[in-house]
């Protein structure tokens, strides 16, 4: 085989394929059929095909991998979000229940004395506004804090491996505004 392919080379060129009956190297049909029947014959020996199979296997396989480690993400992200929803909503009603606390503290001390309510009545109102703004300060910086430090460990193993720098700022910064503007 390896004497016949290049005698056939050298033997199969156009000035041999004027004309002439098919099986013949004079026939330019049958010499372009013959070289096609070889480069597929090459291409086979040589496991071309199942290369290319196994790389496009392996990419969906990659690929598949990623949409799935994204999905996961998503999912932890959105969890963490409603858990911290769910902590503001309580900060929201313990600072609520101070507030009345703090009202009917006020009253029982209109009822023992008028000359001390009016201090009282300011020392604890300003006490409980410092306590409410205190909490609700610190639930706004630990959501935000823990908002921010989900979403860009997601995105910067996505969008690592999608986007140029450029494009990666501009998506960071608009995500921030986003989490700054629903939290406010």
């Amino acid at each position: 085989m390896r004497m016949i392919l290049p005698l056939a080379a050298l033997t199969a060129t156009p000035a041999f394929a004027a004309s002439g009956p098919f099986f013949s190297l004079s026939n330019t049909d049958f010499v372009v059929t013959l070289g096609f029947l070889v480069f597929i014959g090459i291409l086979f020996y040589f496991k071309v095909p199942t290369l290319l199979i196994g790389h496009l296997d392996a990419r969906a396989e990659g690929i598949q991998k990623d949409l799935d480690e994204a999905k996961a993400l998503r999912e932890e992200a959105q969890a963490l979000l409603a858990s911290y929803e769910r902590k503001t909503r309580e900060a929201q009603a313990k600072a609520d229940e101070i507030v009345a606390a703090a009202k009917s503290e006020a009253t029982a001390a209109a009822k023992q004395a008028r000359a001390d309510l009016e201090t009282s009545v300011a020392r604890r109102m300003a006490a409980a506004e410092d306590q409410i703004e205190s909490a609700q300060n610190a639930a706004i910086r630990e959501v935000r804090d823990s908002a921010i430090t989900v979403a860009i460990a997601a995105a910067g193993e996505v969008v690592a491996k999608q986007l140029t720098a450029t494009e990666a700022n501009a998506m960071i910064d608009s995500s921030i505004d986003q989490v700054a503007a629903k939290l406010h």
